[in-house]
């Protein structure tokens, strides 16, 4: 049962599986279920579906609160997620099962999505047409318990699948932010491009927000992208901003780092490919036990009252 702060989103795109988790745990997502809608028959099996025989559509079907997380930023996320020019399935999943739609649950959603796709089609992004659908929202059944959260159930299968289906190369490809090295020189401090692009290390209490302690978030230098949040910080006492845990985990990247004769585990950002710094496990136990050691050269701190101005709106959630 919805309450009077929440709206359901359908998307279909392509192999559940894959369109849980860049929804998932982000401000104002309540819940994000698998399942099947648009076909004809009732409380279809993943089997009868994939026999292509049903007319429904594999698809998640997303619990929000448009107060924090508006409509629009989550059609800019299921765009960003898929190959909307292909009509017959997503990657190497083949079928109408795997073809891709937005549901829509009112008139709002509807006009924001028609409006989007022609917003995507007029960015001249793709050279073919956008051929997603966009359709009213019909009975929608959950799909079977192992496919729920697949990508925490089975993390080691989940992302060879993504990889192996062709995705995860695509969104690369075509979603990712291309970054001008040029232009970077130009927009960045020294300090900030030696740090980011060239995975530099500034100097340990002679940076700008070791012992910052204002209420805000700091964001990527380079994209933008929530990274941390200061309700995280906390005093390590190395002379680097630390934090217990990131905003969201998906922003980050992992990488093993074997330079200097050490082993450590790199920090990057997903969404620009900065390097922000490591982490390691001599955090807080009683939260969580990870110390992320950033370098404030690879981020911009937004403090709370810049933070609708500046389009962070739906994070100030965390501060209540």
């Amino acid at each position: 049962m919805l309450n009077e702060n929440q709206e359901l989103a359908t998307f279909a795109g392509g192999c559940f599986w894959c369109m849980v988790e860049p929804f998932d745990e982000r401000p104002g997502i309540v819940q994000v279920i698998s399942g099947y809608t648009g076909g004809e028959i009732e409380n279809p099996t993943y089997e009868e579906v994939c026999s292509n025989t049903t007319g429904h559509v594999e698809a998640v079907q997303i619990t929000f609160n448009p107060n924090i997380f508006p409509y629009e930023k989550l059609l800019e996320l299921f765009w960003s997620q898929i190959d909307p020019t292909d009509p017959g399935g997503q990657f190497n999943d083949r079928g109408e099962s795997y073809q891709t739609a937005i549901f829509y649950h009112n008139q709002q959603q509807k006009e924001l999505a028609e409006q989007s796709k022609q917003s995507l089609q007029e960015s001249g992004k793709f050279s073919k047409p956008i051929v997603t659908q966009i359709l009213p929202a019909k009975p929608f059944y959950v799909a079977e318990e192992k496919h729920q959260d697949y990508y925490k159930k089975q993390p080691f299968h989940y992302r060879l699948y993504k990889k192996g289906s062709g995705r995860a190369d695509f969104i690369k490809e075509n979603w990712s932010k291309k970054i001008d090295k040029e232009e970077l020189k130009e927009k960045l401090t020294p300090i900030q491009y030696h740090v980011t692009q060239e995975n530099g290390t500034e100097r340990p209490f002679q940076n700008e927000y070791y012992d910052t302690t204002e209420e805000g978030i700091y964001v990527d230098v380079v994209s933008g992208e929530p990274l941390f949040s200061s309700r995280d910080k906390y005093d390590a006492g190395c002379g680097w901003p630390s934090f217990t845990k990131p905003i969201d985990r998906k922003a980050l990247s992992e990488k093993m780092d074997t330079t200097h004769g050490m082993r450590r585990i790199e920090i990057r950002s997903n969404e620009a490919d900065s390097h922000l710094g490591h982490v390691f496990e001599d955090g807080p136990v009683d939260r969580g036990g990870l110390r992320y050691c950033m370098n404030s050269a690879a981020m911009r701190f937004v403090p709370t009252d810049k933070m609708e101005e500046e389009g962070y709106g739906e994070y100030l959630n965390l501060f209540k």
